[in-house]
């Protein structure tokens, strides 16, 4: 294995080093990073700055415009706010200037080649050189096989996806595990997590999170255009039970057993109902007066900031565990065949104790015993996020280690 990665690192190098004389000399090498795909979901708002924080750590001289899709709702000024170099342009940009201004194209982590057409695009401009960090991939289409064949490098951020890809004909110079930019997300808004622990009685430490999810995202409550689909509710509705009973006994014996306080919150803005109706109102008494319900929206610097004053987060959604891992915050993940692969990144990290398959009814049993470890024990569960976090910092290293060749610094 050792061989075979040292042979891909060295073509990636040799590639970097014919391309590195069309960087301009005398400015500093100039990314694009094709990114920000939605907003109404806190882990999608995160692939971004988790990126640009890995470009600031391992690529600090690098100049990075963020071609996104969508960055209303505060996004783009909480992007600003932490990156405040950074320089965004709008969703359609005039992309032959942006081709003649820059040296590299990299997108971003997501739940596929998000921005496939837009990658294409830059293909069409000329020979510059572009890269994929992070990505899940299904059985790839033709064009999606030429694009990523064409890429310097593709980071999957799954092994599944890795070897999906093989298997669907992408012969990529270098193609390994690269973990998804959400790791790397550190946004903070402490004062306003502060002030909700505080309203509400949380106090550090003292209180793990929870998050519902439903199977199928119901994007018709959230976004404008977005038709009622029948057969997606119907699959939802048909599995909310059997997918929040154990989250819900979880949070039973957390407070009872562990005597904390439990959090229920949101990483989309489909889901504070769903908290409510499928985890909080059906707990017994004597346990609700101890769960908090968060009924609003919220960014994800505040969210970030209240994960990171927890003792861990459990649940049936998989980009808030991403991000409290990547910041040394245990974090059990509960997933689905609807999620694509992605949920295969625990097992890639060292996690598989804290990864649970839902539509294996054989795992379901140990949801709550693992929940209630973490709680009880959180000196062993924070040894194994550091554990997990030895191999994304190396991978982290590695696959922006690439960005800086291929774009000529």
């Amino acid at each position: 294995m050792s061989s075979r990665r040292d042979f891909t690192f060295t073509a990636a190098a040799l590639l970097g080093a014919a391309f590195a004389g069309c960087t301009p000399r005398g400015r500093a090498p100039r990314v694009v990073l094709r990114s920000s795909w939605q907003t109404v979901n806190i882990g999608d708002i995160a692939h971004t700055p988790g990126v640009l924080a890995l470009l600031e750590r391992h690529f600090p001289e690098a100049e990075v415009t963020l071609w996104p899709s969508n960055v209303d709702n505060g996004v783009a000024e909480l992007l600003k706010r932490r990156f405040p170099r950074l320089r965004i342009v709008g969703s359609r940009p005039d992309v032959a200037s942006l081709y003649a201004e820059h040296d590299f194209l990299l997108h971003g982590s997501g739940p596929s080649l998000v921005g496939e057409s837009q990658v294409v695009q830059w293909r069409q401009q000329g020979p510059k050189p572009y890269g994929v960090l992070g990505i899940t991939q299904g059985a790839p289409n033709p064009r999606t096989v030429e694009v990523l064949s064409g890429a310097r490098f593709v980071y999957f951020r799954d092994s599944v996806s890795l070897e999906t890809a093989r298997a669907g004909g992408v012969r990529c110079p270098v193609m390994e595990f690269g973990p998804d930019g959400a790791f790397a997300t550190d946004l903070r808004d402490d004062d306003r997590a502060e002030a909700f622990l505080a309203a509400n009685g949380l106090e550090p430490g003292r209180f793990l999170c929870c998050i519902p999810r439903y199977r199928m995202t119901p994007y018709w409550r959230v976004k404008p255009g977005v038709k009622f689909d029948p057969v997606r509710q119907r699959r939802n509705d048909e599995k909310k039970e059997s997918d929040h009973a154990q989250l819900r006994e979880a949070i039973v014996q957390v407070v009872r057993k562990a005597g904390h306080k439990v959090l229920i919150c949101p990483e989309d803005r489909t889901q504070m109902l769903l908290g409510k109706e499928a985890l909080f109102d059906p707990l017994p008494y004597d346990v609700r007066t101890r769960v908090v319900w968060r009924p609003d929206y919220w960014l994800t610097d505040e969210a970030l900031s209240v994960y990171v004053r927890s003792l861990g987060l459990f649940g049936n959604e998989m980009h808030s565990p991403i991000m409290c891992v990547g910041n040394g915050v245990p974090a059990i993940v509960c997933r689905w065949a609807e999620q694509t692969s992605k949920g295969a990144m625990w097992r890639d990290i060292g996690l598989s104790e804290w990864l649970f398959d839902m539509d294996d009814p054989a795992q379901h049993a140990g949801i709550v015993p693992a929940v209630l470890a973490m709680a009880l024990d959180p000196v062993a569960a924070r040894a194994k996020v550091l554990r997990a976090q030895a191999v994304l910092h190396e991978r982290q290293a590695s696959a922006i280690a690439r960005v800086r060749m291929n774009a000529g610094a």
